[in-house]
């Protein structure tokens, strides 16, 4: 949810995948192997937006299984340092027409806004980050910048400028409802695949392990889960007896 508000009621202008575009529109996708990135991916696509410009490191090979590079999408490698990504970034705009004007910041750190804001263009470029409260001094002025949190969908306010300029009722909250019930379908219907993940051993207990796999950079393109009922230190509820079968204790 946090990518698709991100990409349809942050960035102005991009369609929607039950009208998707019959024209090239090229995307920075930063961080795509991250499952807020691979999202992005993966409804940029539903929308026919091309072509994708990606951002990753480790990933790499996850994110290429969900482009298309018939239709101009690559991904670049952050790791070969600031400069050659930049240089990649604008070899990949030249390709694209010359010029972007969209950006999906999944990292949200710098130098992931810097680098983006080298090839972004800075009359009519626009960047949505997914980190509020950092410091985004660095994004020039003439680029619209947007901050997204997956709240405003459940909030009754809505701080998009198109609701309060038209008083119109529909926002976020709206956007919501429609959303996860077109996620439920495209789950039920295999045109809208999860994020890959990994069950981690102990329940609870494994929370350590997982967190020093995310210090340590072992953690890529995947999502860690953590089964309470795997959990050492929570027993199994027990049932009464027949007598008592109203109530359940832990032992």
């Amino acid at each position: 949810m946090t990518s698709a508000i991100g990409l349809y009621q942050r960035l102005e202008g991009l369609p929607l995948p039950w009208h998707p575009t019959t024209k090239p529109i090229p995307l920075i996708i930063y961080g795509a192997a991250s499952a807020v990135g691979a999202y992005a991916v993966k409804l940029a696509r539903l929308s026919n937006i091309h072509p994708l410009l990606c951002v990753a490191g480790k990933g790499i090979p996850f994110v290429e299984s969900l482009i298309d590079n018939s239709k101009g999408d690559v991904v670049l490698d952050y790791r070969n340092g600031d400069a050659e990504l930049i240089q990649g970034l604008r070899s990949a705009v030249d390709k694209a027409g010359g010029k972007v004007e969209y950006a999906f910041d999944a990292v949200s750190e710098a130098p992931s806004f810097v680098n983006i804001c080298e090839v972004l263009d800075h009359e009519t470029g626009q960047i949505s980050l997914v980190t509020p409260g950092n410091d985004y001094s660095a994004i020039p002025s003439s680029i619209r910048q947007f901050q997204t949190m997956i709240g405003a969908v459940h909030a009754s306010g809505d701080d998009q400028n198109f609701q309060k300029e038209t008083g119109g009722h529909a926002g976020n909250m709206d956007f919501g409802y429609m959303f996860f019930r077109f996620f439920s379908r495209g789950l039920q219907e295999g045109w809208f695949k999860g994020h890959p993940h990994e069950v981690m051993p102990g329940g609870l207990g494994g929370i350590e392990a997982g967190m020093k796999n995310l210090k340590n950079g072992k953690a890529s393109a995947i999502k860690y889960v953590f089964r309470l009922r795997d959990s050492a230190c929570l027993e199994r509820p027990k049932v009464a007896s027949r007598k008592d079968s109203w109530s359940v204790f832990l032992d």
